[in-house]
């Protein structure tokens, strides 16, 4: 048993490492994502680099490594909520830590790099309630177009994961080991993003949605 349960975990990691965005983008464009904008894989930067379809798909597809990732942990360790869990942590893992994708820093160290986790992260809210897409996404998605900044957007979905799974896990009708998978993956976003989130302080981070809008209509207009 602990050696499937160690066989699941490794494979989710490797799944959640796949760079899709690097793939895609690479196909539509003939970009490196990796050279454009944040460097990251994931959807957002995937959008930058070679369009809103791009975006999209990157997104789906890194979504699918979350929901895959719960699937295999379901099949080789059926009825054990606690390595579903880690399974889909472990995946969101991959994705901002790609094993695939190793670059130096800025002091000249290796390291590990990926996208920012938003997308696994709902993938992984599927695939432990389905439904939790119905509530994530639009929310999700108010936030893209009103905040105005990817990167809050990114840490919304784990935030409202976590509403979602604690709220459940208080009526009675989730079990609290899914609480536990919001606030990790909550806090591996929020670690991904210390970049962004600095930018957000100093006000330089980039706009997206009725932010960015309205901020391209005043320059038209003092041209």
């Amino acid at each position: 048993m602990v050696f499937r349960i160690l066989v699941t975990l490794a494979i989710a990691y490797l799944i959640g490492g796949i760079p899709v965005g690097l793939f895609i983008v690479k196909m539509i464009s003939g970009k490196d994502v990796r050279h454009v904008g944040s460097g990251r894989v994931g959807g957002t930067n995937a959008m930058r680099a070679a369009g809103l379809a791009a975006g999209v798909l990157t997104a789906a597809l890194d979504a699918g490594k979350g929901i895959l990732a719960g699937y295999l942990a379901s099949v080789l360790v059926p009825s054990n909520a606690w390595v579903k869990v880690a399974a889909v942590i472990f995946a969101v893992v991959g994705q901002v830590y790609s094993v695939f994708l190793v670059r130096r820093n800025s002091l000249g160290k290796r390291e590990l790099h990926g996208g920012a986790g938003g997308s696994t992260t709902l993938g992984g809210a599927i695939s432990l309630f389905p439904l939790s897409w119905a509530i994530i996404l639009p929310l999700a998605l108010l936030v893209f177009v009103f905040i105005g900044y990817a990167s809050v957007t990114t840490i919304s979905i784990a935030f409202f994961a976590l509403v979602i799974f604690v709220v459940r896990a208080i009526s009675g009708t989730g079990p609290w080991v899914h609480a536990l998978y919001g606030g990790v993956t909550l806090i591996i976003v929020l670690i991904a993003l210390q970049p962004n989130l600095k930018r957000l302080k100093h006000g330089t981070e980039r706009v997206v949605g009725l932010r960015a809008w309205r901020k391209k209509k005043a320059e038209n207009k003092a041209q």
